[in-house]
């Protein structure tokens, strides 16, 4: 690792990202059925959650714009996409189903936008990046799951549309801890700021 390290810095990779004011908040997928191992969770995902409660608190006392999504499809299926043809079982991520509501101690509150898609990204379809804008949001901070999957397309998304993305490591959650590691390791080479919660808070602090 210590070689492959050195070619990416050798090759200017992973350079710092600075934070921007103003900042923003978005939960990617915390639903019950990513809670629970047996349906779409496991590994390091119930961390994430509990993590991800005092972070939601500070963003919601600072009064920064809070984002949340969800993977819902409908109830006939008549958006069943490539996605549910790699991953069947996602199709039972209906509006009313209980494991594609969000995580009770997430619940979102009134004024905090909800999206729904039906692809990894949570920008991908939906009126996600334009609400970040019309709130002035430049930096982006990201928690959820999985890191591998829709948390890292979301990731590329925000860092594509202009947005800093500040990944908290330790609010996000993998059902594998080796893709969970490899994506935050890539990712903090190439697309965004990837810090734990309190680390990423205290840098705020003075902005």
């Amino acid at each position: 690792m210590s070689h492959d390290i050195e070619t990416y810095q050798r090759q200017s990779f992973g350079t710092t990202l600075e934070p921007k004011a103003p900042f923003g908040l978005l939960i990617v997928d915390l639903v019950n059925g990513f809670a629970d191992p047996e349906v779409f969770g496991g590994g390091n995902i119930p961390q994430a959650i509990e993590n991800t409660v005092p972070l939601l608190a500070h963003a919601r006392a600072k009064g920064w714009p809070v984002a949340h999504s969800r993977i819902v499809f409908a109830d006939d299926d008549a958006d069943h996409n490539i996605f549910t043809m790699k991953v069947p079982g996602l199709l039972t991520l209906k509006e009313a189903a209980h494991n594609s509501a969000i995580v009770p101690q997430l619940t979102p509150r009134d004024g905090e936008l909800v999206v729904r898609k039906t692809v990894p990204s949570a920008f991908f379809g939906t009126p996600l990046a334009a609400w970040l804008t019309q709130h002035g949001v430049r930096t982006l901070l990201i928690a959820g799951a999985v890191t591998s999957g829709c948390v890292r397309s979301s990731v590329v998304d925000a860092m594509q549309y202009g947005f800093r993305p500040f990944v908290l490591a330790d609010c996000v959650g993998d059902r594998a801890i080796g893709p969970h590691d490899a994506n935050l390791f890539d990712m903090a080479q190439k697309y965004a700021a990837v810090m734990k919660r309190d680390e990423a808070l205290e840098l705020l602090k003075g902005l």
